[in-house]
């Protein structure tokens, strides 16, 4: 759908600012995403990037509303998973099971196959079926050795559903493995490992501690010196005046 220049070039500004606060300012995303789908709410694009604003601020229940819209705009399964853990969001793992199972999952991309396998993997976790979440994260995309975009997530997770599993040694060994393919610092992997060796990292001086304080030079030692001899000259006069209207 096309919309005239104005209106257009309203909601890009308020889209491109959805782009830009969503990782680090996701309420704030969010009001401009509102303001993009109340300006232009028949455009993919502006309920795509709205069902996101409100995932990343767990407002489960409109994103997935807003990712149905726009699939049923553009007709593309790409946003699939996304909506599978909207269900997850929602407190329906097993929907979200379900649509692991559907045929759209064959129509994504391999970055999306494994997306819906991480999914499908965190529902097993939440029905409490941890061995069946290790199983679902194992396949040849985890075997591989190559590394992509979604190399270091899928390892982490394998990691993370190892450790829950109790099997300890197994988990050090693919969080070290995620860290190494993880070049952008998109998990946490460093800092698991660091405390499954009972790693503790210090803030030795943080930005709320205070500075010690500087010992006094003998310079200004001698100037505050000073200082209070002529204070105490002062009260001297000021109890002679005192004396002085007293005896008056």
């Amino acid at each position: 759908m096309s919309l005239p220049k104005t209106l257009a070039e309203d909601v890009a500004r308020n889209l491109v600012m959805v782009a830009r606060l969503i990782d680090e300012e996701p309420e704030e995303a969010y009001a401009y995403s509102r303001i993009a789908l109340r300006l232009a709410s028949r455009v993919a694009a502006v309920r795509e990037a709205a069902g996101f604003a409100a995932y990343a601020t767990q407002k489960y229940a409109e994103a997935l509303a807003e990712f149905r819209a726009s699939r049923r705009m553009t007709g593309s399964v790409e946003l699939w998973p996304v909506m599978a853990d909207c269900e997850r969001g929602l407190g329906r793992p097993e929907r979200a099971m379900a649509m692991a199972g559907e045929p759209e999952v064959q129509k994504l991309d391999k970055a999306g196959q494994v997306e819906m396998r991480l999914v499908a993997a965190g529902a097993r976790r939440d029905m409490g079926q941890i061995d069946a979440a290790i199983v679902t994260l194992q396949g040849p995309e985890l075997a591989s050795s190559s590394v992509h975009s979604w190399t270091p997530r899928l390892r982490y997770a394998y990691a993370d559903a190892l450790l829950e599993a109790g099997r300890e040694d197994e988990a050090r060994e693919w969080f070290g493995k995620a860290l190494e393919a993880d070049k952008d610092g998109s998990t946490d992997a460093s800092d698991r490992l660091a405390a499954l060796d009972g790693v503790e990292f210090v803030d030795v001086l943080g930005d709320d501690d205070e500075q010690p304080a500087e010992a006094p030079t003998a310079e200004a030692a001698e100037d505050a010196a000073e200082v209070d001899a002529l204070e105490d000259d002062e009260d001297d006069d000021d109890l002679d005046d005192e004396d002085g209207i007293s005896k008056a």
